[in-house]
């Protein structure tokens, strides 16, 4: 392979592993549409298990004008299980709640690629942040968050597969969700991603603009019904060596179906499955998502 084609499948790798795509050659450090129903409203003041399962596949990578790469025999599969261990506390700051989390994301991934093939498992890079959560109405909820990201998963420059990104990052965060048990209900969880340095490739990944979303109907018997998706765009460009990237923005779309059930105990859950658009310089793919989330 050439040296932007090698560069891209290793960065649609690195995406596998952490369940998004796009920067490197094609991975970000946030699993794009992670979040949905419900995203954005805390919970009463308490300790919470969240735990998000993902599988992802993806067999063709974009080019910068959305046409596909000739790579014989690529393929990628991860499946993921990410618990995030979740604290309320009574606090109030700006009128808002305190909240602090951490997600410990554990990777199983194979990739083959021409000449190569490769597998591991093991813990990706952990998350951690504070976050303020505001109730302005039953049905309507804000929150901010900061989410820093650490270079703890398993990385080698020289392999096909790796699990971490090798470089700290920071997400600013803002989201808003609408939610009636018997009605419309709509969320939006907003990031702006800042990167730092793989110093093992002198690469740093460009800023990136994420947007999760949902919308859906509530039947009244705690279960909701609608669509999910996310929106991912690249603004600034990756650096190596002190250089630009040219042509190496990523983007993709993706929507799918999304259902929640809301035990009114305390416990919810939720599916969805998406299926990507509009891909630029990345893996095109498919996902799976369950979410679980109880009190402790």
């Amino acid at each position: 392979m050439n040296t932007s084609l090698s560069l891209v499948v290793a960065a649609t790798v690195l995406a596998a592993a952490s369940g998004a795509h796009a920067t490197e050659g094609g991975g970000t450090i946030y699993p794009v549409g992670v979040t949905g129903f419900s995203c954005c409203a805390l919970p009463p003041p308490g300790t919470y298990m969240m735990v998000d399962a993902q599988y992802y596949r993806a067999d063709e990578v974009k080019d910068d004008s959305g046409n596909t790469l000739p790579i014989p025999g690529f393929k990628v599969r991860a499946t993921a299980l990410a618990p995030r261990f979740i604290w309320v506390t009574p606090q109030q700051v700006l009128g808002g709640s305190l909240a602090l989390h951490t997600i410990v994301p554990v990777v199983d991934l194979d990739v083959t690629v021409p000449g190569a093939s490769q597998s591991k498992t093991g813990v990706g890079d952990i998350v951690f942040g504070p976050a303020l959560g505001w109730h302005h109405s039953p049905e309507l909820h804000t929150v901010a968050a900061i989410d820093l990201f650490a270079p703890t998963g398993s990385y080698n420059k020289a392999d096909v597969a790796n699990i971490g990104r090798n470089h700290w990052a920071m997400h600013l965060v803002g989201g808003i969700s609408y939610i009636q048990p018997a009605g419309f209900n709509a969320d939006a969880k907003v990031m702006y991603g800042i990167n730092a340095r793989n110093k093992d490739t002198d690469y740093r990944d460009g800023n990136e603009f994420i947007v999760d979303y949902a919308l859906g109907w509530g039947l009244g018997n705690g279960w909701t019904l609608g669509a999910g998706g996310y929106a991912y765009q690249q603004v600034s460009a990756d650096e190596h060596a002190g250089a630009s990237v040219a042509n190496n923005k990523g983007r993709a779309y993706a929507i799918g179906p999304s259902v929640r059930y809301d035990s009114g105990k305390g416990w919810f859950l939720t599916l969805k499955a998406y299926g990507e658009s509009g891909v630029r310089n990345r893996a095109a793919g498919d996902s799976l998502w369950l979410r679980a989330v109880f009190p402790l």
